[in-house]
């Protein structure tokens, strides 16, 4: 054995002949065989773009995954288990920013030697991104239209388009739990945008006033606003990673590009929360 030479241990399982392996448990033959570069002959750069796309996807199937055990939890009145759940999915997110880095050394020369293979395919067209968005309480019921060939699709968007958000599910919590939200702030047309209710705004006051008196609430509230910086900064990262490659063009799926992007930048998720900041007066230690 040479002096760097892993010692190989006896222990190691070899024979795996009709046993679960590592590729048939996590369906690499499928995965990794979904690339498909559609340009002839095929460009370099392709598959990097492809794989951006497909890693995140799974990264927001994941998402899904945490949001609507989010969700289970606050219905039920059980918050604490949703700060580990939010903690991950804030993560997760920082993990789709930092992807965009990836993506960033695609120079727009390269790109567009390929781009005209994608036809009108456009990531405003993922499901599964739409589908985050309506959890956390961006509806737009007009989005629904563009999954309109895709009967099980639509019908999945239209129900979580229909049911209260993660942050009007904690609001319902709110008012079981004795604090005075409004009856209207949680018996709405959930398919409408929400904008800034005062008197929700007066409970998050006394939230982050009273913290240890509402430590629960406290916390959930500070775990959303990660949840919605996050989001925010992804967003932006998107926005400017599309105009470094392709400047201000129109997107394949038709949209402004960069100025359909910038729109929702700024867009708040939990506008009270964000908002109690500014109204928050000083109290000098005791």
């Amino acid at each position: 054995m040479t002096p760097h030479q892993r010692t190989f241990e006896d222990q190691l399982t070899t024979d795996l002949h009709g046993k679960l392996d590592y590729a048939t448990n996590l369906g690499l033959p499928q995965l990794l065989n979904a690339q498909k570069p559609l340009s002839h002959p095929q460009h370099h750069d392709e598959l990097l773009f492809i794989i951006q796309h497909q890693t995140s996807e799974l990264w927001m199937m994941l998402v899904i995954h945490e949001l609507r055990a989010a969700l289970d939890h606050i219905n039920h009145d059980r918050l604490s288990p949703c700060f580990k759940i939010l903690a991950r999915v804030k993560q997760v997110l920082r993990q789709l920013f930092e992807q965009w880095a990836v993506l960033e050394t695609l120079t727009p020369t390269e790109y567009m030697q390929f781009r005209h293979v994608l036809g009108p395919a456009s990531g405003f067209q993922s499901a599964q991104y739409r589908t985050i968005e309506f959890l956390l309480g961006n509806k737009d019921a007009r989005m629904i239209k563009v999954f309109a060939h895709d009967e099980a699709t639509s019908k999945s968007l239209q129900q979580d388009l229909e049911q209260p958000s993660l942050y009007e599910a904690f609001l319902a919590h709110l008012d079981r739990a004795g604090l005075p939200i409004p009856e209207h702030a949680i018996k709405r047309d959930f398919t409408e945008p929400r904008d800034i209710d005062e008197q929700v705004l007066s409970v998050f006051e006394t939230i982050y006033t009273n913290p240890s008196s509402h430590w629960n609430a406290y916390e959930m509230a500070e775990k959303l606003i990660d949840i919605d910086e996050q989001l925010s900064l992804w967003r932006f990262r998107h926005m400017k990673t599309v105009e470094r490659v392709i400047g201000f063009k129109r997107g394949t799926g038709g949209s402004a590009g960069v100025a359909f992007l910038k729109q929702v930048v700024d867009l708040r998720l939990f506008p009270e929360l964000w908002e109690v900041r500014t109204h928050l007066k000083e109290q000098p230690s005791q």
